[in-house]
Parts: C-alpha cells; structure tokens; sequence
C-alpha cells in the first residue's frame, strides 16, 4: 500500500500540474479539498480521469467521490480494492 500512495501523490502532482509540491508535502491523512490540500471541483474531474486511465476504475455513482476522494489513503484503499489495470 505504501508503494501504491507514493505512486499517487506522484500522479496528483502531475495530473493537476501542483509543480511546487512534492509527495513528502502531501500526508497520507491530509483532506485533498477544502482546508487540506485545497483542491477544487475540476481538481475532481481530473481526479476521476486519473483513475480511469492508470487503474481501469469508473466512478458509477459521482456521490462516491466525495468519500473515495477524502485523502490520499482512501483513495488508495479504493484502487487497492476496485482496479482493473
């Protein structure tokens, strides 16, 4: 799971273009929106398209998001558990 997170902050970094930032800025723990990480709703999009296209995971209900999308670990917990790829 370890390796899988790290991977995972890479690809945030890269897919939502936070150049400043490296994966030791972002705690596994840390809420990705609002007071976290301070992500927004396009940030979400680009989020949903991440997973689709490394891991093979489609969203079917979008309220899902909101929980899946909560930090770097359950994000990771839900890839570890639902991908295709």
């Amino acid at each position: 799971m370890e390796e899988l997170t790290k991977q995972l902050k890479e690809q945030i970094i890269e897919a939502l273009n936070l150049e400043e930032m490296t994966p030791d800025d972002i705690d596994n723990d840390d809420a990705l929106f609002g007071e976290g990480l301070g992500l927004d709703s396009i940030d979400a999009l680009e989020l949903i398209v991440l997973l689709e296209k490394s891991y093979g995971i489609k969203l079917g209900n979008p309220a899902e998001g909101k929980a899946i999308f909560k930090s770097v670990n359950t994000i990771a917990d839900y890839v570890s558990k639902n991908r295709k790829k």
